[in-house]
């Protein structure tokens, strides 16, 4: 109630003397009619007829208004309106469900031929922006994304500590909308520091069955915790850090406290194995929520201790003998080894591009799960005598092969490095890159085998060879879940 309505309440009525004049009137003339009726019904000769009749006449009213009142009753109601007057929606009733199942069944069977054009005249795109931690700032994006005519797909919230929310939208939008037209009408709408990426199908997926799958793929292979990170936080560069050199010495930067460091663009954590694991973005700032994650995941990884996937492959070589492929970790050192001191200089030198001072400094970091993955190739007998590697070096990856002199030749270099490739793609990289000299014929060949497109780089006598794998399918599952197949015989180069 405004202030005129309540001082107008509380005023004092005026005594309007007219209007009681009027009512004292029809009070006499009330009494006149009646009386005059009374002397007509009493005195009159049909006095009795008259008292009937209009008893009658209002009985018959009293039972029009019955059945008038009953058959507008059950009228439907006027359509409701919202606050701007415009009627809304109204739900269908129980007597609607078959024309609204109809309606659906209609609508279902034209949705598959509109769903391609649908997906031509729209885009997806990934978005972060920081808002004011007050009520009403998240109404204002989405008012400003709806006059965009763009769809909000999933929604996450990212508290602040010093105040404010990092919102991340995925957003489908219409195809012909710019990203720079989006941002500024993120901006007029009270979002700061915005940033805006194309998506694709993949980040379709909520987040927390993302997180769950990343857990999953984490608890079966320690050489996962990379890679899930990565997935886990979007485009950015991981960098594992022993705790010591190859020469002894503590390593610099891989003294990360128990419950990690949180810098910005940079976290440094705890690696479980020994060290540390530095993840950076430089284009957009880690938020506490996404440290969390990050630190829950190397927590499990720590909790569940060192887990290689068992699966392992028997190849039967061209002249009869088999050779078994697995998966190789830090308990295989002393069998490493024994190759490399089986192994000659020249085969030593051709892998590593010159002399190895500490070999079993360098073979602990290649066996790690840590640093990547790695494939042992071992007799009928449970000799070692090949090592391929699959190395995580920040944003690219490295391939390498060993093989001891005596069954060089035979085709384990191509077997290794078609599995290696496997992995490569299942984990999601983009290419690959071996490090060799031009004079290592069996390593250029076994490159040239895979069927992919190769980049040649040559830098003072060391040859770079890259490998694209955007032409390679890649498979759904995961390592553990492929099938143990007997593989054909390899190919001899």
């Amino acid at each position: 109630m405004t202030d005129r309505n309540l001082a107008s309440a509380h005023r004092p009525h005026r005594h309007h003397w007219r209007r009681d004049i009027v009512e004292l009137a029809a009070l006499f003339c009330a009494v006149a009619v009646a009386d005059g009726i009374a002397n007509l019904v009493v005195h009159g000769p049909r006095g009795p007829i008259m008292l009937i009749a209009s008893a009658v006449a209002l009985l018959v009213t009293a039972a029009f208004h019955t059945w008038w009142a009953r058959r507008h009753s059950h009228a439907p109601p006027p359509p409701p309106t919202t606050v701007s007057g415009d009627p809304e929606p109204l739900t269908p009733t129980t007597s609607d469900t078959s024309a609204t199942s109809t309606s659906r069944s209609t609508a279902t069977s034209d949705s598959d031929s509109d769903s391609a054009s649908t997906a031509s005249s729209t885009a997806l795109w990934r978005m972060r922006t920081t808002v004011r931690d007050e009520p009403g700032s998240l109404a204002a994006l989405c008012t400003a994304l709806a006059r965009n005519s763009v769809d909000i797909l999933t929604l996450q919230a990212h508290p602040l500590p010093e105040g404010g929310t990092v919102d991340e939208f995925l957003l489908r939008a219409p195809q012909q909308l710019p990203s720079a037209d989006l941002a500024r009408a993120i901006s007029r709408a009270g979002g700061h520091s915005t940033w805006i990426e194309r998506a694709d199908a993949h980040d379709l997926v909520d987040t927390p069955t993302r997180v769950l799958g990343l857990a999953t793929r984490t608890a079966l292979d320690a050489a996962e915790l990379p890679l899930a990170l990565r997935q886990l936080l979007g485009r950015c560069t991981i960098h594992s850090i022993p705790a010591t050199t190859l020469s002894g010495r503590p390593n610099a930067g891989a003294d990360a406290p128990v419950e990690g460091v949180l810098e910005a663009t940079v976290m440094r954590l705890r690696d479980p194995s020994g060290g540390a694991i530095t993840v950076e973005r430089p284009y957009l700032p880690f938020t506490p929520t996404e440290f969390a994650r990050a630190r829950a995941l190397v927590e499990l990884d720590a909790r569940l201790g060192p887990r290689v996937p068992r699966s392992q492959d028997v190849l039967t070589l061209p002249e009869g003998n088999e050779i078994t492929v697995r998966r190789a970790d830090g308990s295989d050192l002393v069998a490493a080894r024994a190759m490399h001191d089986r192994c000659s200089e020249r085969t030593l030198s051709l892998r590593y591009h010159g002399p190895v001072a500490d070999a079993d400094r360098y073979l602990g970091h290649l066996l790690s799960p840590r640093f990547g993955r790695t494939l042992a190739a071992t007799t009928a007998s449970g000799k070692l005598v090949a090592l391929g590697h699959l190395l995580w070096d920040g944003d690219e990856t490295e391939v390498a092969l060993l093989i001891e002199d005596d069954w060089q030749r035979r085709g384990i270099g191509s077997e290794l490095l078609r599995r290696i490739i496997s992995m490569a793609v299942e984990a999601g990289c983009d290419s690959v890159y071996a490090v060799t000299q031009a004079s290592n014929t069996g390593m250029v060949a076994a490159m040239r085998g895979l069927g992919l497109p190769l980049d040649y780089q040559i830098e003072e006598g060391t040859l770079v060879i890259t490998a694209r794998l955007d032409a390679t399918p890649v498979s759904s599952r995961l390592p553990h879940e492929l099938p143990y197949e007997q593989p054909a015989p390899p190919r001899r180069h």
